[in-house]
């Protein structure tokens, strides 16, 4: 798998914590990235809340990829949730044919 700019991942750090972001650049040993949210179930079921609470999140975040375990492909599901947390943006989920 490649990762790629403007597109939205899940990562998993050392310590263990997982949050999508928005990835902005690509560096050498750095992703940058934009609005850095962490997930979690409770009963409403999944939940997004900024990674980090003191951060002024209009600014990009550098992430080094020696703390990275995993980055994988986000679901769809999860990525309209984390452009609904950062942009208010609604994004209706895709129409598709159920067969039986």
């Amino acid at each position: 798998m490649n990762i790629s700019q403007d597109e939205i991942y899940t990562f998993k750090v050392v310590s263990g914590e997982e949050f999508v972001a928005k990835i902005v650049k690509i560096d050498d040993g750095i992703i940058v990235i934009k609005s850095p949210v962490s997930t979690g179930m409770s009963q409403q079921g999944l939940q997004m809340m900024p990674s980090l609470l003191t951060a002024n999140m209009d600014k990009d975040v550098l992430l080094y990829l020696h703390s990275l375990v995993m980055v994988t492909e986000t679901r769809e599901d999860v990525k309209s949730s984390y452009i609904k947390a950062t942009t208010g943006i609604d994004i209706p989920p895709k129409k598709s044919i159920i067969t039986g």
